[in-house]
């Protein structure tokens, strides 16, 4: 099946793209952007994968699902376009960073700059229909991301994975913890963070800690 995605991923995975499910899935994808507004737009699904080819992966970020507001998803997880309000989570990220790394709070979050430098960003469900938040679960996005995990995993070394939250432990749970750092915390949303669950985690610093002890470029965060 042809994908629109970025070559090095097509190659990763080609077999994917020839299973059942998969083809299932385009057509419920391509159904549902037919007769529902649906996000992120069409060209944007695999915009996590053409910022962040797989050769240049040194991070991968779990998210759920798209943000299913008008115009917040860019199909990178957690971030949104520029000029678009900053989703409470979002916001705590940029706290986290703020107190971790001394940075300044950014003027806009569109995540695409921390993509382009080797972050991939990967939600686990890819699209969404509007003000529905997880209404394209179970179409089969699951196995996709699941492959991409272990593809990384398996393929890759010393690849960091942060996963919040009690759905991002689950679905990293697979990584090889033998050749990759798997930091684990709290989700960064209010209801989490403010129990005590993200503040502090420090995972931007120990990130970059990581790659620099591994010889590797750190992230500008």
């Amino acid at each position: 099946m042809q994908v629109n995605i970025e070559s090095s991923w097509k190659e990763v995975l080609k077999d994917e793209f020839e299973k059942p499910y998969f083809s299932n899935l385009i057509e419920f994808v391509k159904n549902e952007y037919a007769t529902n507004t649906c996000f992120p737009p069409g060209k944007k699904i695999f915009s996590s994968f053409d910022h962040c080819a797989f050769d240049k992966v040194e991070v991968v970020i779990l998210g759920q699902d798209p943000y299913h507001g008008p115009g917040q998803a860019n199909g990178l997880c957690f971030s949104v376009s520029d000029g678009v309000p900053m989703p409470p989570s979002l916001q705590n990220i940029f706290r986290e960073i703020q107190t971790d790394l001394g940075k300044q709070f950014p003027l806009t979050g569109n995540l695409e700059r921390w993509a382009n430098q080797g972050v991939l960003l990967l939600n686990a469900v890819l699209t969404v229909r509007q003000a529905e938040a997880n209404s394209h679960q179970g179409k089969g996005w699951e196995l996709f991301t699941d492959a991409v995990i272990r593809k990384i995993s398996e393929e890759k070394k010393d690849v960091v994975f942060l996963l919040w939250g009690g759905a991002a432990k689950k679905k990293g749970a697979s990584v090889d913890k033998n050749r990759h750092l798997v930091l684990e915390s709290g989700h960064p949303s209010p209801l989490s963070a403010n129990k005590g669950h993200w503040f502090g985690n420090k995972h931007f610093s120990r990130t970059n800690e990581f790659l620099a002890s591994k010889g590797k470029k750190q992230i500008d965060w």
